[in-house]
């Protein structure tokens, strides 16, 4: 495992894989969140986060993360951004990224008064503010419509896991 700051993680990214994980946080619904992003994004993840206080775990599993994907990101000939809208029911959410190694979260979702799988405050602003930075991304987060919180979410993390995809993917190259 690799020391993260506060908290230690590890992750390991294939960006052209299948959408297999082997995702063990300690909080299931970041758990179920990640494997979602990476089964949207069709690469395969395994992160690792040892135990500790929610905040830190959601915090060292962003970073592990943003640290596998820095390679990707800025791999010879790839795209280096993307955009993309995805939908969860009666949620629709847009990210729009750019790998610019000048990390900023632009965001209009206020999840600071839901309570999620029992955790209060903003789970995910915590975890894309720490994406943003680890990986050096400029990160546009919109929720166009939505909400249930766990439909929010779902939309969420499946457009970042397309958008992510599409912006390791070489220029040129046409989806399908």
């Amino acid at each position: 495992m690799a020391a993260t700051g506060q908290g230690r993680a590890s992750a390991r990214v294939n960006v052209a894989g299948h959408g297999e994980t082997n995702i063990g946080t300690g909080l299931p619904v970041l758990d179920h969140l990640l494997t979602t992003l990476a089964v949207f994004g069709s690469f395969d993840l395994a992160l690792e986060v040892e135990p500790g206080p929610p905040e830190v775990e959601i915090s060292a599993a962003a970073r592990s993360l943003g640290e596998a994907l820095t390679e990707p990101l800025r791999a010879e000939g790839a795209r280096g951004y993307a955009s993309a809208f995805v939908p969860a029911d009666e949620a629709l959410a847009h990210v729009a990224l750019e790998a610019s190694g000048r990390p900023l979260l632009v965001s209009n979702v206020d999840l600071s008064q839901a309570r999620i799988a029992g955790l209060a405050g903003d789970l995910t602003a915590r975890f894309l503010e720490e994406l943003a930075q680890s990986a050096g991304l400029t990160l546009h987060v919109r929720l166009v419509e939505g909400r249930d919180t766990q439909h929010v979410l779902e939309a969420i993390f499946r457009a970042l896991g397309v958008a992510l995809a599409q912006a390791c993917r070489p220029r040129g190259k046409e989806d399908g």
